[in-house]
């Protein structure tokens, strides 16, 4: 673990690999999955991060990749979407997880019996993957979390459950946030860098601890309520989005670098 409390984000991104959650890093939270804010001019500035990185940059996140290149149209990055099950590489290419479809039809008909009883829960179906929020109503999670285990215990092999900030998914299994990094990095143009990766949820914990073993820098965007593998944390996603602006050359709020603080001192 870094123990320099004044160390900041890289300035030149010179022989970095850049690797960026969404919701939460490099945008706000919201309510709702279809609720969230893109600032903008944050689809450009990430096309000229990219190409700042000589393409050296993927979003990983839960996301699937249709609903990335819809917020961030009409620029299509590279992206491990929905955890790693659906990635799309540097020359993009795309490749999924083969599941059982008729499993996860029957897995839907059990989650739409819970929003039923607790109409606040939201279900997110993403093709490959079900997510169930409970950020509308918090006092729901132990019914979400006793459904979501039950229906994860009748698909048997080959799924997982994947806990985040009040939701729970279903998802298949074999592939995670770091699994996802790790393929990245054995690919041009992110092979021979440093891979650096910023994320702010537990989803992101794989990503962190490959970084880690790999002489890079992970960075946990907000204080979390677990032990983090992070090296460092910035305080939230706005902080993010200004390093972005700077690197760019966009107008920002502030001339100074987010300042990292080390997690193992400051949590």
């Amino acid at each position: 673990m870094k123990s320099d409390s004044t160390g900041v984000l890289p300035k030149d991104l010179h022989n970095w690999a850049l690797f960026l959650d969404v919701d939460g890093t490099l945008i706000d939270l919201a309510s709702t999955p279809t609720g969230v804010k893109i600032p903008q001019e944050l689809p450009g500035q990430l096309l000229s991060l990219f190409t700042q990185l000589d393409g050296a940059m993927a979003l990983v996140t839960g996301r699937s990749i249709e609903s990335v290149d819809a917020m961030f149209a009409p620029f299509q990055f590279p992206v491990a979407g929905m955890h790693g099950s659906e990635v799309r590489d540097g020359s993009g290419n795309l490749g999924r997880k083969l599941i059982n479809r008729l499993a996860l039809d029957q897995a839907r008909q059990e989650l739409e019996k819970l929003t039923a009883r607790w109409p606040q829960t939201i279900i997110e179906d993403k093709g490959l993957a079900i997510a169930m929020h409970y950020r509308l109503v918090p006092e729901a999670e132990r019914a979400v979390q006793a459904t979501m285990s039950t229906v994860h215990s009748r698909l048997g092999e080959g799924w997982k459950l994947q806990n985040g900030k009040m939701v729970v998914e279903l998802l298949p299994s074999g592939t995670d946030k770091g699994s996802a990094v790790a393929d990245f990095m054995t690919m041009a143009p992110f092979k021979g860098r440093k891979p650096l990766a910023i994320g702010d949820d537990l989803t992101d914990e794989a990503m962190f601890r490959f970084v880690n073993g790999s002489n890079g820098l992970s960075v946990r965007v907000g204080r979390p309520l677990f032990q983090s593998d992070a090296q460092y944390k910035v305080n939230s996603p706005n902080e993010v989005r200004g390093w972005i602006a700077a690197l760019t050359g966009a107008p920002k709020q502030t001339d100074k670098s987010p300042e990292l603080f080390p997690l193992s001192t400051q949590d």
